[in-house]
């Protein structure tokens, strides 16, 4: 079947800026069209899924702009990401692995001047789809592998290689391989070995396998399924794999005639965080997809109810929706949702900034893990949507019962992307951790002790209580630290990582809620009622949602009081109310077109136009 998109329009509302970035509409009309091309399968057995998603993540490739156009373009990559993610999680992931960090480690790492012919041969096959691209970084036998990786690549000046080794079961990587036959590369990440020294960690570009299997000396083991989100994952070991050189992702290192390794980062640990410095576009694009797959996981859920006529006494035959509970979690939902849209808006505003030299953010210790050493802010975007987005699904799951459970209704895929997520692309309980250790030991926040409105729907309320509950979780950890003087690193901490980790999720938090008004500030200004009010009454109510949510820490620090935590409860029944009405428009705005969804559970109804929610102009 050939499919032929609607002539698209222009997208003039700063609400759908907000929600899709700015992308021209060519490029979210080719996005839509690559992604319709093939619509969503359940097909779980990897050798029926494999191939459909090969099929899907070539049509893609070919539809967006090169690796190395996109990767210099926050809000495009973000899209791409956000948009494949909705059309199918498994599909977002292969992107993730194939263009955002393959693709990216060649873009950004390969030797400085021209780019070498095989380099530019890769990145070519990888554009066309004609070859797949896995990262391979974890090493599957022990904790923190990351920090401490033991594949090894050997020099060997005689042959002008390098010789890849995993030494024992344990250093096996662990990634995604998937079954379906082809050029099959990847970047792995091993350290260098030369003249008998140990250096510091590289990427370098290896062939797998290609239409016979796997290459000499690469070994993979029978799939892995991870049932939340179905890819097949293998363990892969290397046994005296020759690299060429040239294949080296070296960056500004070199090797001088007699075989000795030069490093301008200055230290392995700096190396790392250059190696690993491809995280940044993913920490940049993953909140959008996030957010993307909140906001169409709460209209599936919202029309869903809208739609399951109830038997229960004393009025059967009533709608879902008709009950203030529903309307309470959904609407609530939808809020989560927004919210979430704001800060990985300024999560790719971040990523934009960086990709344009324009920031630089100085850079932390390594801790427990690399990851907020390679950038602290956009580590602390990833992890806290990753969390927030499951919770967001996880509650829209439950009100669809049933049909919530089904895979081909999206929700479980959705979820399972969140949930899976959590650990993968940096593990953000680490991030959190690692956030805290900082924060702690850094002065106190001047801001904190500001004035407080004392109005819970002031758009100020609620991140200035954050702010205060950072500060005091900060000055608690101080605190603690300053008694355990004199211990070793491993006592000091060990007895204060939980608190570590709650500092570090509350400064997530509250950059988050400060991205609200931001959001409202940057995008909003010449949205007019009735959205812009709608979308301020979406703000508040995910603010309030929130402290009620906290209630028990902020009322046990003293932050909030009984007495300015009362009215919360009936606040947040008026914005449920006042909301209700404006849910057609909400749904128009924050929904994926149909024949990307493809979900039984909230399609819309016949006569709606398939394009309508994105491109079609909202009141401003």
């Amino acid at each position: 079947m050939t499919f032929t998109p609607a002539p698209t329009r222009p997208l003039r509302s700063g609400a759908q800026l907000l929600l899709h970035g700015g992308c021209p509409p060519p490029f979210l009309n080719a996005l839509h069209t690559a992604l319709a091309r093939h619509p969503y399968r359940v097909a779980g057995r990897p050798e029926e899924r494999d191939p459909y998603l090969a099929d899907r993540l070539r049509s893609l490739v070919r539809a967006l702009p090169p690796a190395r156009t996109l990767l210099r373009d926050a809000d495009g990559l973000a899209t791409a990401l956000a948009w494949a993610v909705v059309a199918d999680p498994r599909l977002g992931m292969h992107l993730v692995t194939h263009t955002v960090l393959c693709s990216g480690s060649l873009v950004r790492l390969a030797p400085r001047g021209p780019a070498s012919a095989e380099i530019l041969d890769a990145l070519d096959a990888l554009d066309r789809g004609d070859a797949r691209g896995s990262y391979l970084i974890t090493e599957t036998g022990r904790a923190n592998s990351h920090l401490a990786t033991r594949t090894r690549a050997v020099h060997d000046p005689e042959r002008g290689q390098f010789v890849l080794h995993t030494p024992d079961p344990a250093a096996a990587k662990f990634g995604g391989v998937p079954t379906a036959a082809g050029r099959r590369l990847a970047v792995v990440l091993a350290r260098v070995e030369t003249r008998g020294r140990t250096g510091g960690v590289f990427p370098f570009l290896v062939e797998l396998a290609d239409a016979d299997g796997p290459r000499p000396g690469v070994e993979w083991s029978c799939p892995a399924e991870v049932g939340a989100l179905p890819l097949t994952l293998r363990n892969v070991t290397f046994r005296g794999v020759r690299v060429p050189a040239a294949h080296w992702l070296r960056d500004t290192a070199a090797l001088d005639a007699e075989g000795n390794l030069t490093d301008p980062t200055g230290s392995p640990e700096a190396r790392l965080r250059r190696t690993l410095s491809v995280g940044r576009e993913l920490w940049g694009a993953l909140p959008s997809a996030a957010a993307a797959i909140a906001r169409q996981s709460t209209v599936l859920a919202l029309r869903h109810s809208r739609r399951r006529a109830t038997q229960a006494r004393p009025v059967p035959g009533l709608p879902l929706l008709s009950y203030k509970s529903q309307q309470r979690a959904l609407i609530g939902a939808l809020a989560d949702a927004f919210a979430l849209s704001c800060a990985a808006a300024r999560a790719r505003e971040l990523l934009g900034a960086l990709l344009a030299g324009t920031e630089t953010q100085p850079a932390d210790a390594m801790g427990l893990a690399p990851w907020t050493a390679v950038n602290r802010d956009l580590s602390a975007y990833k992890a806290y949507t990753m969390r927030e987005a499951e919770r967001v699904i996880a509650a829209c799951q439950r009100r669809c019962g049933h049909s919530g459970l089904v895979d081909a209704n999206r929700l479980s895929g959705y979820r399972g992307f969140q949930h899976a997520f959590d650990p993968a692309g940096g593990d953000s309980q680490l991030i959190l951790y690692d956030l805290g250790r900082t924060l702690a030991t850094e002065p106190p926040a001047s801001e904190a002790t500001g004035p407080r409105p004392a109005d819970p729907t002031d758009p100020q309320w609620w991140p200035a209580v954050l702010r205060a509950h950072e500060a005091a979780l900060a000055d608690g950890l101080r605190g603690a630290l300053r008694t355990r003087r004199g211990h070793d690193p491993f006592e000091t901490w060990n007895p204060l990582l939980d608190l570590a980790g709650e500092l570090g999720e509350i400064h997530a938090a509250r950059l988050a809620a400060e991205d609200v008004g931001w959001a409202g500030d940057r995008f909003l200004v010449d949205v007019g009622p009735p959205l812009r009010d709608a979308l301020d009454a979406l703000g508040t109510l995910s603010a309030l949602r929130a402290a009620r949510r906290r209630a028990g820490a902020l009322l046990t620090a003293g932050i909030l009081t009984p007495e300015s935590f009362a009215p919360l409860a009936a606040e947040t029944n008026r914005l449920c109310d006042r909301l209700l009405p404006h849910l057609p428009l909400l749904e128009g705005l924050f929904s994926f077109p149909d024949d990307i969804v493809c979900s039984g559970l909230g399609a819309r109804t016949p006569d709606a136009h398939p394009r309508e929610a994105v491109y079609s102009e909202v009141p401003s």
